[in-house]
């Protein structure tokens, strides 16, 4: 099993979750999307997945700097402001095999079922 982990460092979100794996012996990689920001390719996978809605980061700056309109944007309007600003992205997101599996980080027993470890 190949499991991604993309976030950012000082996320308390994602600082939770990777302890969570670490505390559960998960093998993973973390992806710092500041610093090594995904592709709209990739980002065009992970809303095929998951869907924009779940995605989006609603409670960051980057999101409510963006226009009113941004309701009613289209998958292909929301996959181009994620791969313009990462930041649009909600935290952590989970990548397992390459295919995007569960984004945010509340509940363990949901994480476990979701990632099927």
């Amino acid at each position: 099993m190949s499991l991604q982990v993309y976030g950012i460092p000082n996320c308390g979100t994602c600082k939770k979750a990777l302890t969570w794996l670490q505390n559960n012996n998960i093998d993973y990689e973390f992806i710092n999307t500041k610093e090594n920001p995904p592709t709209a390719d990739q980002i065009q996978r992970w809303v095929k997945s998951l869907g924009a809605a779940p995605m989006r980061n609603t409670s960051g700056q980057s999101y409510r700097a963006l226009s009113e309109d941004r309701k009613t944007w289209t998958d292909e309007q929301w996959i181009e402001a994620f791969a313009k600003d990462a930041m649009l992205l909600k935290r952590p997101l989970f990548v397992k095999d390459g295919t995007a599996m569960l984004v945010g980080f509340k509940d363990e027993v949901v994480a476990k079922e979701t990632l099927g470890i």
